[in-house]
């Protein structure tokens, strides 16, 4: 299975294990993950699981401020890797093909990712 992590702003360390159904994230309070962020649309981003290809998919639902994956706009269906960095609005979001039982074992899994990703700054 996998999950989104929400990895930045007051949700930070919230998740949303994903299951095979398809999820849709915003600031909707009807939503299985709401996303509080001030840029973040009502329906701002889905993600769904296709058993074809035994991937999951991103997919702007055409949200005012769009959906980043790894600092690239998407404008299409998008596959996600582990790891995946994902910006709706003014929050980021991290898609992991790990579940998690609790809000400190998502955490303490997105800390160990935030150790591997090492930023270098260009002379």
């Amino acid at each position: 299975m996998a999950s989104i992590i929400v990895t930045s702003e007051e949700q930070k360390g919230e998740f949303l294990p994903l299951g095979r159904r398809t999820s849709v994230i915003g600031r909707a309070e009807n939503l299985p993950l709401q996303v509080l962020g001030r840029l973040v649309s009502r329906k701002h981003l889905r993600i769904f699981f296709d058993k074809k290809t035994n991937k999951y998919y991103a997919e702007d639902l055409k949200s005012k401020h769009g959906v980043s994956i790894n600092r690239h706009r998407i404008t299409d269906i998008t596959a996600l890797s582990d790891g995946d960095v994902i910006l709706i609005g003014n929050v980021t979001l991290l898609f992991t093909d790990k579940d998690f039982d609790d809000r400190e074992s998502a955490l303490t899994h997105y800390k160990k990712v935030g150790e591997r990703i090492r930023t270098t700054l260009a002379e």
